[in-house]
């Protein structure tokens, strides 16, 4: 899984291409801890190019958004694919989770 960012007016847009699982996971929370460590701390998860979820990506999504939440900022995560939405409906994280369908969505009313 590749992961990429760029700091937007806002926001910190992460995306993430490939499976989110337990290989990636940890990849994942290293990246946005990084992303936090250099300023930002209000970050979309782009998940777009995202078509595969498990529980260790589901994890590492809580994480990001507890560390997020500790620096004082959030995480939403944008543009769900069928396959992860269905694991947030399923874990009902879709409550804790905020999912836009774009990332400039995500912060576009705070």
């Amino acid at each position: 899984m590749e992961f990429s960012y760029e700091v937007k007016d806002s926001y910190a847009e992460v995306k993430a291409d490939g499976r989110l699982n337990m290989v990636s996971a940890p990849k994942l929370r290293e990246f946005v801890t990084d992303v936090i460590a250099g300023g930002s701390n209000r970050i979309v998860v782009n998940l777009e190019n995202t078509a595969f979820m498990d529980s260790s990506g589901l994890g590492a999504l809580i994480g990001c958004l507890k560390a997020a939440r500790q620096a004082g900022g959030d995480l939403r995560i944008a543009a769900v694919q069928p396959q992860v939405n269905m694991v947030l409906k399923l874990t009902s994280m879709d409550k804790v989770l905020t999912a836009y369908p774009t990332a400039g969505e995500a912060f576009s009313n705070d």
